[in-house]
């Protein structure tokens, strides 16, 4: 087979492909033994039938035509391949010459055109210079961290006064829809101000004491009757103070590994260091992936713009969300989203960045918690989805980014120099992983293990034991709790628009990673987009008599 392309602009060319007939040939067999087995000819079992008599019921420019449209998307996938490119659109083929039925041999042209992921000259980014804010910790960080350990320790303590903001109560509540109770819940714990529950329910808890109730109008949230106008009826059965236990040794042994309150107190001023060195690490890299765009042009193809446009309004559909202003927004951040993409893949490549199974599952593990998610049931969605090599292109390109981060040089509005080394943690020597191996490696870590959710250190909070205040209370199920969710938008500045979007797309039952990114697009268009090529146009048509063969089949 021979091939030949043609770059018609940075994002899109043109290949064509000539099938000489001795590679046709296989084709044009297999097209035989596949009409044998569909047509009835009297004296012949089905798959037993003669080449000729084939020829005579429907025709040789038919069975060349089936083999055509049997071996097209894998002569395509071939083209791609010894050219090494990357589709990122449904390839829009032409046939230009087909073998004459009448003859004995002949050759098959065809062209397709198709975008493609675009080539790029990486610009050097050592020493890349940024500024961040300055940071300084302050007695009053230490103090506040330590009032956060001390409230996993509270206890509550039933006060005998009017609900205020902050408090925890006990409440029962009931929901009614056009006066039919819809839902009930009984003893539940809340803490007035959380948010958690209900829209007007911290204003209608405050000021109750206990015993008192009061009848306030909201929608409700879930259920059967999410989105519904409700009366909902809140009986308050207790207010309670949240009791802090004393900062002392006693405390710091209780909640730490540590036998003093000043060396408990030494560890979470460390933590804090730590936490304020987090947030410079992701001022810089930010600023460091701006700065590295600004050096580089990656041009954007119009196709995949518009098609990410119109499958977010599809998605979202409402008549005041689709608004030319926001249609201009999304396509802005889809380019600057590509943008980024190639750029780290490029980087990545470059500096032969691999991903390790350990930070796969960390990942998923982070990923599966802001969509409230189960490890494990997170990591099999993702297998069922195809959506793992996704996900390993996002953890690549991370590692990328803190390559050119740890090259970057970086201080502070005072003129000091920032060491992000602990922010950035250069990869080790562990195992890499491929996406055949990544689902495997996230819901079978290790022999059977499964992925638990406190098995990898995400946060940079102290490793002491957590006790939920009131936990007993709230043992049952909250009646229409509001969904704990997050989306992930590409990098830039939020609108209203752009906040509605993520309220829309915050939806538990929906897989997360529904829209694929560009790079996604790449790995898989020569399987998915091309599976099924859409043909331009046929300058020749092969003749066929097709509807004799249809009648055959049927009989």
């Amino acid at each position: 087979m021979k091939s030949a392309v043609e770059k018609l602009d940075p994002t899109r060319v043109k290949l064509t492909v000539e099938v000489p007939s001795e590679e046709l040939k296989p084709s044009i067999d297999e097209a035989y033994k596949t009409i044998s087995g569909q047509i009835q000819v009297p004296g012949f079992r089905k798959g037993k039938v003669p080449n000729r008599l084939i020829d005579q019921r429907v025709g040789r420019g038919y069975v060349i035509e089936t083999a055509i449209n049997e071996g097209l998307n894998g002569w395509y996938q071939q083209a791609i391949q010894e050219a090494e490119l990357r589709p990122l659109s449904r390839p829009e083929v032409e046939i230009t010459e087909v073998p004459d039925p009448s003859a004995t041999a002949g050759d098959l042209k065809f062209q397709v055109e198709v975008d493609v992921m675009p080539e790029i000259e990486l610009p050097d980014y050592e020493g890349i210079e940024v500024t961040v804010d300055a940071t300084q910790i302050a007695d009053d960080d230490v103090t506040t961290a330590l009032d956060e350990l001390r409230g996993r320790f509270g206890t509550l303590v039933t006060a005998d006064r009017p609900a205020a903001d902050g408090d925890f109560v006990t409440i029962d509540l009931t929901a009614t829809v056009d006066d039919e109770q819809v839902d009930a819940a009984q003893g539940l714990s809340y803490q007035i101000g959380a948010g958690t529950m209900l829209d007007g329910m911290d204003e209608a808890l405050t000021g109750l004491s206990a015993g008192e109730e009061t009848v306030f109008a909201t929608k409700l949230a879930g259920g059967d009757h999410a989105g519904e106008d409700a009366q909902v009826k809140v009986v308050l059965t207790a207010v309670k103070d949240r009791e802090l236990p004393e900062a002392d040794d006693e405390f710091a042994q209780l909640a730490s590994e540590f036998d003093t309150i000043d060396e408990l107190k030494e560890d979470l001023k460390g933590k804090a260091g730590e936490n304020k060195l987090a947030e410079q690490g992701v001022q810089a890299r930010d600023k460091v992936l701006e700065k590295l765009l600004e050096l580089v042009e990656v041009p954007v193809p119009a196709s995949l713009v518009s098609e990410q446009v119109e499958q977010h309004f599809s998605q979202n559909a409402d008549a005041d969300h689709d608004t030319e202003e926001h249609r201009a927004e999304v396509a802005k951040n889809t380019e600057e989203a590509f943008k980024n993409e190639v750029v780290l893949d490029a980087i990545a490549e470059k500096e032969e960045v691999g991903v390790e199974q350990a930070e796969l599952i960390e990942y998923i593990v982070t990923t599966a918690g802001q969509y409230g998610m189960d490890p494990n049931q997170f990591a099999q969605m993702l297998d069922q989805g195809g959506q793992v090599p996704m996900m390993i292109g996002e953890v690549r390109r991370r590692k990328a980014l803190a390559v050119v981060l740890e090259k970057a040089k970086v201080t502070d509005t005072n003129g000091a120099g920032v060491d992000l080394s602990a922010f950035v943690r250069p990869a080790g020597a562990g195992e890499t992983i491929d996406a055949g191996d990544a689902a495997d490696a996230a819901t079978d870590p290790a022999e059977g293990a499964t992925v638990e959710a406190d098995g990898v250190d995400t946060t940079t909070e102290s490793s002491t034991t957590e006790t939920t205040v009131g936990q007993d209370e709230a043992a049952e199920e909250k009646p229409a709790k509001k969904p704990a969710t997050r989306t992930r938008k590409p990098a830039a500045k939020k609108s209203d628009d752009a906040e509605a979007d993520e309220k829309a797309d915050a939806k538990p039952a929906r897989k997360p990673a529904a829209k694929k990114t560009a790079a996604a697009k790449a790995d898989d268009a020569a399987d998915d987009a091309a599976e099924k090529p859409a043909a331009k146009k046929t300058t020749r048509k092969p003749a066929a008599k097709k509807p004799v063969a249809e009648a055959d089949a049927e009989n």
